[in-house]
């Protein structure tokens, strides 16, 4: 079977390796739109060109008005048509383009949302110019030379995209020029993580509300047009139905670790000492950690802090607020002795894993599940805050704490550290039940039948037309026709 999978983030095109790697019976294309050229042809002219502008107006329009999202499908089906004969790239960055994405944004009325005092949602000129370059890296992958009759995913049996926009979009031209089924997998949510990445972003509020509708009718219509989707854990799932994915179509597929074969850490340190790990921002969970942290030290004095995480771009007001929470509650010991250490992006989490007691998760945002499995194949204990899919990667192997509140998070922290008994038997049955869940061996016997399911679905080609033996009567040979039959 030859399999077209298409990858767009760093962390698929590892995943795709070892997919790759374990189904050797089939041949697989594998292409990323994020590392195609952009396509050069020249602009389109004449009626597909006034045609091509109808499609981006209608979908700009189902973009801005509530009334019009229903639109969405049909008008990205006519861009798609439109895009065959190239071009599309440089019609988008026209001006006849920002002209027909001006008068179907600042010609509707539901276009000025209210975000605030004042005309914070009215859009502006500037709004529309960097909403037309934002717009047209996003269709971008219309007019990739894939899905020609020499293109990469030319002879296909199932297109699977991977993670991404970008991914779906392909996945989705795929689907329509070539008829091929679409096998959606998601281990990050893309719609979700981009409501996240607006959150911080600097383009005004018209531009982030644009763009967070396209992923969002995207998304919906990558559900929509998928054969089956495939969630890296059933808290994904919960969200993909929310945004309208068929429940019948998904199968919840872990996302496998190669960590699953590696050997438990080592010994304890010889100070307890907790290694907490996420982000630097204001979810992460890290002011509740410090804050648990001495309330944890009034129980254990000799009990140490590591803080590993990278801060997020916008947040270092936060991280330097954390650090100066840490020297008032611990002052002029917590410098002198390292009680609490900020140790920056780990580049190995085995070695952190190595130098902590127990491993400590806060974030009110979820963690990613494989960070957490990956956490419980070192051995160690896992405290984390009963956010995202925690409470289903742990379950009875860790403990789970509300999220915010630091008088919970110390006493899991000071429960386990106390308790070497308990640390060695909640570390032993997390190893093992991330074994279970995020071994790769489950995940590749997964796909493995998903792509024959996708495959059997394809419609059967017409047998040819062979010429039947005395299909005709023996006079037609010799010249002699019966009464009424014409002569050939």
């Amino acid at each position: 079977m030859r399999i077209a999978l298409v990858t767009e983030s760093v962390s698929s095109v590892a995943w795709s390796d070892r997919l790759v790697a374990a189904l050797p019976e089939h041949e697989f294309v594998r292409v990323s739109p994020s590392a195609a050229d952009r396509p050069r042809s020249a602009p389109p002219v004449g009626a597909r060109r006034r045609r091509a502008l109808t499609a981006y107006g209608e979908l700009v329009r189902s973009l801005v008005e509530p009334r019009a999202a229903g639109g969405f499908a049909a008008a990205l089906g006519s861009l798609t048509d439109e895009a065959r004969g190239g071009g599309l790239p440089a019609l988008l960055r026209s001006g006849g383009a920002l002209r027909t994405l001006e008068n179907a944004w600042f010609g509707s009325p539901a276009a000025a949302v209210a975000a605030g005092p004042g005309n914070a949602g009215i859009p502006l000129v500037q709004d529309a110019l960097v909403a037309a370059d934002l717009l047209e890296r996003a269709l971008r992958p219309l007019s990739l030379p894939w899905y020609g009759a020499r293109g990469e995913l030319a002879g296909a049996d199932v297109c699977h995209a991977v993670d991404g926009p970008s991914s779906v979009l392909a996945g989705l031209v795929a689907k329509r020029r070539l008829g091929l089924p679409l096998l959606l997998t998601e281990h990050n949510l893309h719609l979700r993580e981009r409501y996240r990445g607006y959150r911080a972003s600097r383009y005004r509020w018209p531009v982030r509300s644009l763009l967070l509708a396209f992923h969002r009718r995207l998304a919906q219509e990558g559900y929509a047009q998928a054969g089956v989707i495939t969630p890296g854990s059933a808290f994904d799932q919960r969200w993909q139905e929310y945004c309208g994915a068929p429940r019948e179509r998904i199968r919840v597929v872990y996302e496998a670790t190669p960590l699953a074969d590696e050997p438990p850490v080592g010994a304890e340190p010889e100070r307890p000492t907790l290694a907490w790990l996420g982000p630097i921002e204001p979810c992460g969970g890290l002011e509740a950690m410090i804050r648990a942290f001495a309330l944890v030290r009034d129980e254990m004095p000799n009990a140490l802090l590591r803080v590993h995480g990278e801060t997020t771009a916008g947040a270092s007001a936060y991280e330097e607020h954390c650090r100066a929470l840490a020297g008032s509650l611990f002052g002029g010991q917590a410098r002198a002795e390292g009680v609490v250490s900020f140790e920056g992006r780990p580049s190995r989490l085995r070695s952190v894993y190595e130098h902590a007691t127990v491993l400590v998760f806060s974030g009110s945002a979820g963690v990613r599940p494989q960070l957490l499995a990956q956490a419980q194949l070192s051995g160690r204990p896992v405290v984390a805050a009963d956010a995202g899919a925690a409470r289903e990667v742990l379950g009875p192997t860790g403990l789970l704490v509300p999220v915010g509140e630091p008088a919970p998070l110390a006493a899991a922290c000071t429960a386990l550290l106390g308790d070497e008994e308990r640390r060695e038997r909640l570390g032993h049955a997390g190893r093992l039940r991330a074994q279970e869940l995020y071994a790769v061996e489950p995940a590749v016997d997964a796909f493995r039948a998903l792509y024959l399911e996708l495959a059997a679905e394809l419609p059967a080609p017409e047998p040819e037309r062979a010429g039947q033996p005395f299909a005709r009567p023996a006079e037609y040979w010799v010249g002699a026709f019966p009464k009424g039959v014409p002569a050939r």
